[in-house]
């Protein structure tokens, strides 16, 4: 039986527990330079999917991939007032290279809205080139004073979409499309969290949008995280970079652009979402590997049935790792796989061999039970299925369980402060308790609608504003 792993307990301090759960877990470890990280190859394999699956997606709606420079000319930031205004404390400048100082300091990349309208200003010349749809997979800097891994580090890896429609219309209902199509759709299917979808304060929304759209999910100790956003820029970057084009009429007209981005911090929300006491637990529709079949002793039959299982197993579709370094003490292989959330181990031993059975090991709901080695293809697909219904459900229920309907400003603090979320009218709250809470280190995460849709309007009639504490 495998010992529980040396974590701090959740309840006793859950921010110390997500420390060890990283490093336990070999996800992640602090870079040379402050704020920086190292992304370990099993952390690494967990965005490697992430980025397949929403790349897919992303594509499916006619978007295309691009690439754009790393460095970007300082003047392209001052062009738009708000957005440099935004990003300017975060801002990485490189002023020497190759031993001389630059004629014009270069920022490095903390997004890319200033460069690319650079490059849509050349190649949008007719209604015919619209809608321009591009997305990069990028690194970028914003320089971060309170680092915490995987969550607010000054470099991460993200995709950064960038589109320009011929009408309002047209961009807002591409913004909302990329919500619900890309991101919603993955992080309900893939990632099994749950989440609300609302609309930015004013004071929230991204520097130089006119709206922003946000998916919000809420953590294992009921604090909010900010999953991905999705901004819709108006013709404010279309001015500031001259991006325009030839109607069927013959007139020249701005472009309407969004703008819409997701970031390594998904695995950060992955381990505060579904991790436990023990370590990790992997959706697994997400997981790199989704059963590892381990040899409990080094019986030379006893490794080459592990290794015929794990070859039958991964013929029939599914992602396998076979473990079978038996210099390792069995123990503490069994103990690494559960911290790292493994959704099934499949156990071999000498007497199972006999049996002709394999001891099965659900990481998700938790148990172990023998199973015939002959049944576990036909078996194991139905049980990662189910195991990844479970995740979803579980974060629901904790979402609903602890959100408070409230009336005043001050039941809202209370509730958020009591770990969990708060909704109250915004026609009750407003700007001024925004900035009341604010003062509280509490957050208007997004408004929703009454019926718990995505506004259309921020100080629409009926308005509810989701409370929060919030990384």
């Amino acid at each position: 039986m495998a010992q529980a792993p040396v974590l701090t307990p959740r309840a006793d301090d859950f921010p110390r527990w997500y420390q060890d759960l990283i490093g336990k877990a070999e996800l992640a470890d602090n870079g040379p330079v402050r704020g920086t990280m190292v992304i370990r190859p099993y952390g690494y394999g967990l965005w490697e999917r992430m980025q397949a699956e929403m790349d897919a997606r992303i594509k499916e709606t006619g978007t295309e991939n691009a690439y754009f420079p790393l460095l970007i000319p300082q003047s392209y930031l001052t062009r738009e007032a708000d957005h440099v205004e935004g990003f300017a404390p975060e801002l990485a400048v490189v002023t020497h290279g190759g031993g001389k100082e630059l004629e014009e300091p270069a920022v490095v990349r903390p997004t890319s809205e200033t460069i690319v309208n650079e490059y849509f200003s050349k190649w949008v010349q007719s209604y015919r080139d619209l809608p321009l749809l591009i997305n990069q997979w990028a690194n970028v800097v914003r320089w971060e004073l309170r680092p915490r891994l995987f969550l607010r580090t000054s470099e991460f890896l993200w995709q950064e979409g960038h589109t320009a429609h011929a009408t309002y219309e047209e961009a807002r209902d591409f913004a909302a499309r990329i919500q619900r199509e890309v991101y919603g759709d993955f992080l309900e299917n893939v990632l099994a969290i749950d989440f609300v979808s609302g609309r930015k304060t004013v004071k929230e929304r991204f520097a130089g949008a006119v709206n922003t759209l946000t998916l919000e999910s809420m953590m294992g100790d009921g604090k909010a995280l900010q999953m991905v956003t999705s901004h819709e820029l108006g013709q404010n970057f279309a001015k500031a970079f001259d991006t325009r084009y030839l109607s069927k009429e013959g007139t020249r007209e701005l472009v309407w652009q969004t703008s819409w981005g997701s970031t390594t911090r998904m695995i950060g929300a992955l381990v505060m979402t579904h991790g436990d006491d023990d370590g990790l637990r992997v959706p697994p529709r997400l997981a790199h590997v989704q059963v590892v079949v381990l040899a409990v002793k080094g019986d030379e039959a006893v490794l080459a049935k592990v290794r015929e299982l794990g070859d039958r197993l991964k013929a029939a579709g599914l992602r396998v790792r076979v473990d079978d370094r038996t210099d390792v003490p069995f123990g503490r292989r069994a103990v690494d796989w559960e911290l790292k959330g493994v959704p099934v181990r499949v156990e071999i031993g000498p007497r199972d061999l006999e049996n002709g059975t394999a001891m099965l090991a659900r990481r998700i709901p938790g148990g172990k039970e023998p199973v015939a080695v002959d049944a576990l293809v036909g078996l194991l697909p139905a049980v990662l299925e189910e195991d990844q219904a479970l995740l979803l459900r579980q974060s629901r229920e904790r979402r609903e369980s602890r959100t408070t309907d409230v009336s005043t400003i001050e039941e809202a603090a209370e509730a958020a402060v009591a770990g969990g979320w708060a909704r109250i009218p915004w026609a009750t709250l407003g700007e001024e308790g925004e900035a009341e809470l604010a003062e509280r280190s509490l957050t208007v995460r997004c408004l929703l609608a009454e019926d718990g849709s995505v506004p259309d309007d921020g100080d629409a009639p009926g308005n509810v504003a989701i409370v929060a504490r919030a990384y």
